[in-house]
């Protein structure tokens, strides 16, 4: 959809039915063009499989994002790095280029419990009592929402890793990765086993980990919405979810402190950026513009003296 720049570094997303290209291009695709246009990136949408439905190794879609690198390969772009990233993602306008933190050989990815803004299980805790008290009585306080990591690595019955990251966003080499994810891709099949009735997330995990491929990437580049609101936001779980402004205005705030903002999850929460368009007014980007401005400002810290609200024009 955008053509490879110089850099060779590019956004890929895999958007198959209607259910998922329609939202994309109306909600999110914005955010991404122009992240793309101020780091020289390209942006490939795939909304077709990547392979035949009557290939014996498919499987959930989800899965074939390990497929993004071969395919690119088979197809000779000019891709030299991928960042794969969900459909339901927005893209601060303040963001940095993810591919400045990238390491070759390595696959970039974001954890979704070490180095929150916010202690994991009490952020969990805060999504569990929020849920039960304000959507629904049956939402239970104690579930797989706190899950220990050797609880969850025993789901597909492997080891315990360090840690877990969200797979809808990581970064690769088509080079370097390709093939590994490919092989990775084609161990399964339609029968896999996962805590997510047949995703990758946790496989994805054991994979990159155990082979020590991980490279820990800022909490900024995957802010989860649902962490977000949680902790920021909670007056959202009541009435005001139902009030489009004040959702705009939330996730836009959040969006000046985080980089990429990804509403996974299947509650209300991660229906909201399909329910808003952020920054559909040129006045909507104003802030975010200004403040880019001011952070190329030289400040020397010189007192200026007592200086009150009333005393400001």
């Amino acid at each position: 959809m955008i053509p490879p720049g110089k850099s060779g570094n590019v956004l890929a997303t895999i958007a198959i039915g209607e259910q998922y290209l329609q939202p994309f291009m109306k909600y999110a695709y914005h955010t991404w063009e122009m992240y793309c246009h101020r780091h020289d990136l390209g942006l490939i949408l795939f909304d077709e499989d990547l392979i035949s439905p009557d290939h014996p190794k498919w499987k959930k879609a989800t899965w074939q994002k390990y497929l993004i690198g071969e395919v690119v390969s088979n197809l000779k772009l000019k891709v030299e790095n991928v960042c794969y990233l969900d459909t339901d993602i927005l893209i601060s306008p303040l963001a940095p280029n993810i591919f400045d933190h990238h390491i070759p050989s390595k696959v970039g990815v974001v954890s979704i419990r070490e180095n929150l803004q916010l202690d994991h299980k009490e952020i969990s805790r805060r999504i569990a009592f929020l849920r039960h008290r304000f959507y629904s009585k049956d939402y239970p306080l104690d579930s797989s929402l706190f899950i220990s990591l050797s609880d969850l690595y025993a789901t597909i019955g492997r080891d315990a890793q360090d840690d877990e990251a969200c797979s809808g966003v990581f970064t690769f080499g088509v080079e370097s990765d390709r093939e590994i994810f490919s092989n990775f891709f084609h161990s399964f099949d339609q029968s896999v086993v996962s805590p997510t009735g047949g995703g990758d997330q946790t496989h994805f995990n054991y994979f990159v980990q155990s082979n020590k491929f991980e490279n820990w990437l800022d909490y900024r580049f995957q802010a989860q919405w649902t962490y977000e609101m949680a902790w920021k936001y909670p007056f959202l779980y009541s009435e005001y979810r139902d009030k489009p402004k004040v959702m705009q205005d939330c996730i836009e705030a959040s969006l000046f402190t985080n980089y990429f903002i990804h509403f996974a999850g299947s509650w209300y929460e991660s229906e909201m950026w399909e329910q808003i368009k952020v920054f559909d007014t040129p006045e909507s980007l104003a802030m975010f513009r200004d403040f880019a401005e001011y952070l190329k400002t030289p400040v020397y810290g010189k007192p200026l003296g007592a200086i009150k609200p009333k005393e400001i024009s």
